[in-house]
């Protein structure tokens, strides 16, 4: 009896040493497809952080390890440093130009223009290990370099203070993608609360001035990133640009029934348009709860895989934006450990590649040849009317029109 018991401890030691030298394995594999491609990340909101705790002042930020710095090692919404970023073989982030909506009709883009503002300054500050990128050849020739490609999102269409010149000066200024709204309804597009039961839709999709936002977006280069909004204005969005859209950090609403996230039949349109899913870890976005795991944001990846395909599937993780975080995907360190979980369930090598950084290449690449297509066709930018009764908030008195009006013929 003794005997038989020994021999099943063994077997049961060998087993789990087995098991430990293929997780070995897979992490391997993982880091070494990370070095052939980039690894892309669709947001990050450490750009808020550091305004929160510092006011945007970065004389006394140790951006390269902040884990022994306060408050960020007390903090349960910091994820992010350059040493953690080198460890999870990051190769290129989206920052966020974050915009509360209490800014909306107020100084939206002051503030939207001090956080680009921020984002550039912290780039040259490491320019050893960071560049700031404008471009999806920039992203591939910054992981050639082993540098973090960095790029700019603004986060939140009451930002541009229903302008689209100032859409024009940002774009001019790096930002490659405008989530078109927060949680807050612009003036010309609802955001993803008005989905909620109880909610009284303000525009119903996107607005005439809403539309034009999207095709302005088409002609300069810049992706429309729908996260955060309606599922109305997901489908008026994906039905007006001529280029491919995104989500830079939302999950699978089969999964999880918040508002936050893309149902099934946008999946699929997606799919149609060539878009890209990037999915979020936040806990209350992948398993409704407070506490989700690795496991749980597997489901999320493999669930926009099968509806939309391996080709419309990314990560968007929200690290320093979210105050909870996957049991296993703590902070920006932990991607090697995701991607070897996934070559455990089967994908290969090609399809991580895929949701890896690929997928995002492809989009930013088709977003580039639409604007280049616009303009070898004379397309102009567009001008506002005015007066333009479609655009609330906005208080064209202010340059004495109505008198001009008044008096032009």
């Amino acid at each position: 009896m003794r005997m038989v018991m020994g021999v099943m401890v063994l077997g049961q030691l060998l087993m789990r040493i087995l098991l430990a030298a293929h997780a070995v394995d897979r992490l391997a594999a993982a880091r070494r497809i990370l070095r052939d491609v980039p690894l892309i990340d669709g947001h990050n909101d450490l750009p808020w952080n550091i305004r929160k705790f510092l006011k945007n002042q970065l004389r006394d930020f140790r951006f390269e390890d902040l884990k022994g710095s306060q408050p960020w090692s007390q903090s349960a919404w910091s994820h992010t440093d350059l040493r953690r970023l080198k460890e999870g073989m990051v190769a290129a982030q989206f920052w966020s130009a974050y915009v509360p909506c209490s800014s909306q009709h107020l100084d939206s883009v002051q503030l939207a223009l001090e956080q680009i503002d921020l984002i550039r300054r912290l780039v040259n500050k490491h320019s050893q290990h960071m560049v700031v990128v404008t471009t999806a050849e920039g992203i591939e020739k910054a992981h050639k370099e082993h540098r973090l490609a960095s790029l700019i999102g603004v986060e939140g269409g009451h930002a541009v203070g229903t302008s689209l010149a100032v859409l024009r000066m940002f774009y001019e200024l790096g930002t490659r993608y405008l989530t078109l709204t927060h949680t807050c309804n612009t003036p010309w597009a609802d955001c993803s609360t008005a989905d909620e039961p109880g909610q009284v839709p303000h525009v119903g999709g996107l607005s005439r001035f809403g539309k034009s936002v999207v095709w302005e977006m088409n002609r300069l280069g810049m992706m429309v990133d729908l996260s955060h909004v309606s599922v109305p204005t997901m489908l008026d969005a994906m039905a007006v640009s001529k280029a491919p859209v995104i989500f830079s950090h939302s999950s699978a609403h089969a999964l999880c029934n918040s508002s936050r996230n893309v149902p099934d039949h946008a999946l699929r349109l997606l799919a149609q348009s060539g878009g890209i899913v990037m999915v979020s870890f936040y806990p209350h976005f992948v398993s409704c709860g407070e506490r989700s795991t690795l496991d749980d944001v597997v489901a999320h990846i493999n669930h926009v895989r099968k509806v939309a395909g391996t080709n419309h599937v990314g990560l968007g993780a929200g690290y320093d934006g979210i105050n909870l975080t996957p049991a296993g995907l703590e902070d920006v360190s932990k991607y090697p450990e995701l991607f070897a979980e996934l070559l455990a369930q089967g994908w290969s090598e090609g399809d991580i590649q895929k949701l890896a950084g690929l997928n995002l290449i492809r989009v930013f690449k088709s977003v580039e040849q639409i604007r280049d297509r616009m303009a070898a066709d004379g397309m102009e930018p567009l001008e506002e009317d005015i007066p333009n009764e479609d655009i609330l908030g906005r208080d064209y008195c202010r340059y004495n029109l109505k008198h001009h009006l008044a008096i032009t013929p």
